[in-house]
C-alpha cells in the first residue's frame, strides 16, 4: 500500500508543478443537500453528510451505488448476493437476510421510497447525486436509520429540450444502452424520462455446467413531471421500475471464481415506484408539503446450499434454498415549514413541523429441501411518527437546532410454523447542535443525536427459544466538526470527530446445527449484546489548485467495540471489534485537464481488514484498489476509456464459517465471496 501511495503523490504533484505559476483561481461549486427538511448548502449542515455527485459517477462509469459507495469515509456494504443490499456506516448495519423480520440500522431512500434491506435498487442511471448522511437521523428518519441514511435523487426535469444517449462495452461480455429525454410538456410543466439496460456474463465460471452462472442483466426506465398545478401550488411526480434478473453462484469449495454448482441460484428484483410531492406556498406563514409514496418489490433470492453437483457428497447430500418475497411499501407525510414571515421569537427562528405514516407489508415463501413443506410468512409493519424541529440564530455567528420524534412502532406477524407475534413501541430520537459561523462559507459545530431501532423476533423454527426475540436498540451520536469553503472558495473540507455510545446492540449472528447425516444447517439469527461503542474521525476535501487540477480525498478513522458480549459459539467477545468495521478507510484522487478536449482521472482507495460477523473470528484482508478514466469530449459528446481495480486485487465482499466440505469431514473454516476483478470499458455519452 505505501508503494501505491508512493506512485500516486509523486504522480500527481510532479504533474501539478507545472500549473503552479496560474493565478486565475477557480472556485468549486456549492453542493446542495435534498434530503433533509429544507434544500440545504452542504457547508450549513452541522452533521457529518457526504456528496457522491455525478461527476464521480461518471468518471467510475458506475452502474450501481456499491460501486462509488467506498468514496465516503466509514461506510462499508456486504453482498452475499450478486449486488450488495446492505451497508453499513461507522461500523453499524445488517449483513444478510433470510427470513423475516428485519430492521435496517442504515436507511436507503430511492425518489422518496424506503428501500431499506433491498439495496439491490441501487442502480445509478440518471442519478443526480447520492448523499450520505452519517450517524443516526432520528429526527428525519427515526428507525429504520440509526446509523445513518443513503439517499439517492434521480435527476430533475429541465425547462428546456435535451436528450442524450449513453453506449458502453467492457470486458466480461458486458454491454450497456441508455438515453433521456426532457423539456418542456406544456407552459407549466415539464418532464424527463430515461431508460437503460445493462448485461454482463459475470466474473465467474461454473466448471460443471461449463457456464457463465453469475450473469447480469439489469435496467431502469425513470419518469419525472414537474410544474405549477397553480400559482402558488407545485407538484413532483416521479415513477420508476427498476428491474435485476441477475445469476448467483459466488460460492466455491476452493475458494476461487470457479463454481462447481449443479442447481446455480437467482438474485432478482421487479420494483415499480411512484412518489409525489405537493408543496403549496399560499400560506404567509409557512409552507405545507404533502409527500405520498408507494414501492412494490418482487425479489428471488436463491442459491445452491451445498456448491458443489450431485455426487460429489459420498452419500448424495444435495440441497437448495430459494427465498420467494413481495414487499409493498406506502408513505405519507405531511410537513409545514416556517417562511421568513413565519418566523417565532422575535423573528430568530425557523421550525418545521411534520407528521409520518409508513405501512410495509412483506410476504415470504421460503423453498429449501430440508423442510417438508414450503415455509410461508407474513409481515406488517406499521410506523406512525410526530417530529418538530427549530432551528435558532442566536447572533450573528451562534445557531441552535433543537428537534424530536416520537414513534409509534407496530407490527404483525404469522407464518406456516404457526409462529404469531403483535409487537408494539414507543420510541423518541432526535438531534440539538450548536454551531459557529466564522465567515459566510465556514462552520463548526457540536451535535448529540439520539437513533432508535425497534426490537423483533427471530422466526426460525429450530433457534432454542432464548434466541427467538430481541429488544430494541438506542443509539447516543457526540459530533464535533468543521465544515468549509477555503482559500476563496477552492477548498471545500469537511471534519468530524465523532462518538457513539449502543445500549442493547442488534447483532447478526449465526449457529450451525448438524444434521443425521453429518451435514451442517447455517442459521442466522438477530440477538443483543449488553454494549457497544464506535468512535472515530472522518475527513473529506476537494481542492482545486488551478484550473487544470482537482484533488479530492475522504479518510474514516473507526475504532468500535462490544462490551460484554459473549455469542452463539460461547466466545467472549469483550472488547473486540465489531463486524464490517475496518479501522481505516480512504479514497485519493485527482482530476486533470491534459489538454482542452482530454482529461485524465486517477483514484485510490482501500480499507483495512474486518471481521466478517460476530458468530466467528474469520477477517477479510486489507486493499486497495487502482481506479483510472481517460477521456476525449467536444461540444456534444465525450468517449472515455476508464479501468476499476487495475491492479487486479483480491478482495473480499462477504465471508462464513462452517463446515461444507466432505472431502475434510465437514470441519468448519472460512469461506468468502470475491468481489470485481480488474475491468476495462470504454464508455460514449452524447448529450444534446
Amino acid at each position: 500500500m505505501i508503494r501505491v501511495f508512493a506512485i500516486f503523490f509523486y504522480f500527481c504533484f510532479s504533474y501539478e508543478l507545472n500549473f503552479a505559476q496560474e493565478k486565475d483561481p477557480l472556485g468549486i461549486e456549492e453542493i446542495f443537500v435534498n434530503a433533509d427538511y429544507r434544500s440545504s448548502d452542504l457547508s450549513d449542515i452541522p452533521s457529518s453528510v457526504i456528496v457522491l455527485d455525478e461527476n464521480l459517477i461518471q468518471s467510475r462509469n458506475a452502474q450501481h451505488l456499491e460501486e462509488v459507495l467506498l468514496n465516503a469515509p466509514n461506510v462499508n456494504f456486504s453482498s452475499g448476493s450478486s449486488r450488495s443490499r446492505f451497508y453499513q456506516i461507522r461500523g453499524i448495519g445488517e449483513r444478510g437476510q433470510f427470513s423475516e423480520p428485519l430492521n435496517s440500522s442504515v436507511g436507503v431512500i430511492i425518489d422518496g421510497i424506503d428501500f431499506s434491506g433491498i439495496g439491490n435498487a441501487a442502480m445509478l442511471y440518471d442519478i443526480d447525486q447520492v448523499e450520505v448522511f452519517l450517524g443516526p437521523q432520528g429526527t428525519r428518519y427515526g428507525s429504520n436509520a440509526l446509523a445513518g441514511l443513503i439517499n439517492l435523487q434521480s435527476k430533475a426535469p429541465t425547462p428546456d429540450f435535451r436528450y442524450g444517449l449513453k453506449l458502453e462495452s467492457a470486458d466480461y461480455n458486458s454491454n450497456g444502452l441508455g438515453g433521456y429525454l426532457s423539456g418542456p410538456l406544456s407552459k407549466q410543466f415539464s418532464y424527463r424520462v430515461s431508460a437503460q439496460q445493462i448485461k454482463s456474463d459475470g466474473f465467474s465460471m461454473n466448471r460443471f455446467l461449463d457456464d457463465e452462472t453469475n450473469t447480469r442483466n439489469e435496467s431502469v426506465i425513470r419518469g419525472k413531471v414537474n410544474g405549477k398545478l397553480f400559482d402558488d401550488v407545485e407538484l413532483d411526480l416521479t415513477a420508476s421500475k427498476i428491474k435485476l434478473n441477475n445469476g448467483y453462484d459466488a460460492f466455491s469449495l476452493n475458494n476461487e471464481r470457479d463454481t462447481l454448482s449443479d442447481q446455480p441460484g437467482s438474485d432478482n428484483q421487479d420494483s415499480e415506484l411512484l412518489s409525489a410531492k405537493i408543496t403549496v406556498s399560499r400560506f404567509e406563514k409557512f409552507t405545507f408539503n404533502t409527500l405520498l409514496g408507494y414501492g412494490d418489490s418482487q425479489t428471488e433470492y436463491s442459491y445452491d446450499e451445498d456448491w458443489v453437483y450431485d455426487g460429489f457428497h459420498p452419500w448424495g447430500y444435495t440441497s437448495s434454498d430459494q427465498y420467494n418475497r413481495d414487499r409493498r411499501t406506502g408513505s405519507a407525510e405531511f410537513r409545514f415549514i416556517s417562511s421568513e414571515e413565519g418566523k417565532i421569537l422575535f423573528d430568530t427562528t425557523d421550525w418545521i413541523f411534520g407528521f409520518y405514516y409508513l405501512g410495509q407489508e412483506v410476504n415470504l415463501e421460503r423453498i429449501y429441501t430440508f423442510i417438508s413443506q414450503d415455509f410461508m410468512s407474513k409481515y406488517d409493519t406499521r410506523r406512525f411518527a410526530i417530529y418538530g424541529e427549530t432551528d435558532t440564530q442566536l447572533n450573528n455567528a451562534w445557531n441552535l437546532t433543537f428537534g424530536i420524534r416520537g414513534e409509534r412502532f407496530s407490527a404483525d406477524y404469522h407464518d406456516s410454523s404457526l409462529v404469531n407475534f403483535s409487537p408494539t413501541e414507543n420510541l423518541i430520537g432526535g438531534r440539538a447542535s450548536l454551531s459557529y459561523s466564522t465567515s459566510a462559507n465556514a462552520l463548526i459545530y457540536t451535535t448529540i443525536s439520539r437513533g432508535y431501532k425497534t426490537g423483533g423476533f427471530n422466526t426460525d423454527g429450530t433457534l432454542d427459544r432464548d434466541l427467538r426475540d430481541f429488544d430494541s436498540e438506542g443509539l447516543l451520536n457526540y459530533e464535533l466538526g468543521f465544515k468549509g469553503m477555503l482559500f476563496d472558495n477552492r477548498l471545500q473540507t469537511q471534519l468530524a470527530l465523532f462518538f457513539m455510545d449502543r445500549d442493547d446492540v442488534q447483532i447478526s449472528s449465526s449457529v450451525v446445527r448438524t444434521r443425521n447425516d453429518g451435514s451442517s444447517e447455517f442459521i442466522d439469527y438477530i440477538g443483543n449484546a449488553a454494549a457497544g461503542s464506535n468512535y472515530g474521525v472522518e475527513f473529506s476535501g476537494n481542492f482545486k489548485t488551478s484550473e487544470k487540477v482537482d484533488f479530492y480525498v475522504s479518510l474514516g478513522l473507526l475504532k468500535t467495540r462490544y462490551d460484554d458480549f459473549t455469542n452463539s459459539a460461547g466466545d467472549n467477545l469483550e472488547g473486540r471489534e465489531q463486524a464490517h468495521a475496518p479501522s481505516y478507510q480512504y479514497s485519493l484522487g485527482v482530476n486533470i485537464k491534459v489538454a482542452n478536449n482530454v482529461d485524465f482521472g486517477l483514484n485510490v482507495l482501500g480499507k483495512d481488514s474486518f471481521y466478517f460477523s460476530d458468530s466467528h473470528g474469520i477477517q477479510s484482508r486489507s486493499y486497495s484498489l487502482i481506479n483510472a478514466n481517460l477521456s476525449y469530449s467536444r461540444e456534444n459528446w465525450k468517449l472515455m476509456l476508464w479501468g476499476r481495480n487495475l491492479s487486479d486485487e483480491d478482495y473480499y465482499v462477504r465471508g462464513f464459517y462452517f463446515g461444507n466440505d466432505p472431502r475434510d469431514n465437514y470441519a468448519e473454516k472460512g469461506y468468502t465471496q470475491l468481489g470485481e476483478p480488474a475491468r476495462l470499458g470504454v464508455t460514449l455519452n452524447l448529450d444534446f
